[in-house]
């Protein structure tokens, strides 16, 4: 079906977009800097907890900032058993699975490699979506990304050697890390997309149950450890507290005032972030191959999110365009949503 519209004289103006107490290029700093130095936080956790108990602080101490978050703003928590049951499902795919599997990894792994695995998430996105999203048309150029960034991949793992003083067992963890994360984003997109809950209140209950799921599996696998130090814990704190639930509300801002394609950008100077703490302080040695491969899986992943340009016709006369479709309004309320999902599932 479609409508006659007239186009306007003058070109309407933008919404404006709500700006945060401070300038954005100061919070996106922020927001790379605590994901990059939570593979850090991660490593150093590990040091006086099991993985799991990692992972369960994490989303603990990450729960906590949000609840008050919601709390100060009267938020309430979803309502819905779909909801829940689909949040439960985002909760397993973008919290509990990756955040896991990260700090096993980090036991066998340098930081700098785990920061540096995160960073093809992109990278499984693309293509998934080329089987998941059928919208999400292939482009020579996103194939090309796609190509360039597995090639970094292996640049990194320095396949040219046989991987050789590898651990496979940790690289793969990691690599599964990445992948968990847009597994849970076209999860999210499908079937949260349009959702008359807030974000922070998704979020929110998103969190919540994963901090449920790994209450349950934690005591399953781990025991209490007999001395706890200080500075594993304060670890662990700041790996939520700031990494997974300030961040997300920092994010929140950013969305609001710059768009999520510019707030996106925060993934590639995560690994960046990553490599320089790692080596700074825990001073974990670094080849050539390391920075070398990251600068070309960071390459790859920003091709694979390079859209085709829409085509625009002159506002001179009344035009005859489709309707929106419904399905346009949901995969664009989605795409915001899964900006806003991000922080919660960056490692």
């Amino acid at each position: 079906m479609t409508t006659a519209t007239a186009a306007p004289s003058t070109p309407p103006r933008p919404a404006a977009r709500a700006r945060g107490p401070l300038p954005w290029r100061v919070r996106f700093a922020f927001l790379s800097s605590v994901w990059g130095f939570s593979f850090l936080f991660i490593k150093v956790g590990t040091e006086g907890f099991a993985p799991f108990q990692v992972t369960f602080g994490r989303l603990l101490f990450g729960t906590a900032v949000l609840a008050a978050a919601m709390a100060v703003k009267r938020e309430r928590l979803p309502r819905g058993v779909r909801t829940w049951m689909h949040l439960a499902v985002a909760a397993f795919f973008l919290n509990a699975l990756p955040f896991s599997l990260f700090a096993y990894s980090e036991l066998t792994i340098p930081s700098t490699l785990a920061g540096i695995c995160n960073a093809t998430s992109p990278l499984w996105g693309m293509a998934l979506s080329l089987v998941a999203l059928s919208e999400d048309r292939p482009t020579r150029v996103r194939v090309a990304g796609l190509g360039l960034g597995f090639l970094g991949v292996l640049t990194v793992l320095g396949a040219w050697q046989g991987f050789h003083g590898l651990d496979a067992a940790g690289t793969a963890m990691a690599l599964l890390a990445s992948l968990s994360y847009p597994v849970g984003w076209i999860y999210v997109r499908r079937t949260l997309a349009g959702s008359t809950e807030s974000h922070l209140a998704l979020t929110g209950g998103q969190l919540l149950l994963a901090t449920l799921q790994l209450a349950v599996v934690t005591p399953l696998f781990t025991s209490l450890p007999r001395h706890v130090s200080v500075l594993p814990l304060l670890a662990v704190a700041a790996l939520g507290a700031l990494g997974t639930g300030l961040a997300m509300l920092v994010q929140y801002g950013l969305v609001a005032e710059v768009g999520p394609t510019t707030a996106q950008m925060v993934t590639y100077f995560v690994p960046i972030i990553a490599t320089a703490a790692g080596v700074a302080v825990l001073g974990e040695q670094l080849a050539w191959s390391t920075p070398v491969g990251a600068v070309i899986v960071l390459a790859g992943a920003a091709l694979t999110q390079v859209r085709p340009k829409r085509r625009t016709e002159p506002a001179r006369k009344a035009v005859r365009e489709p309707a929106p479709r419904p399905e346009d309004e949901t995969l664009r309320a989605g795409d915001e949503l899964t900006a806003c999902a991000a922080p919660a599932a960056q490692a």
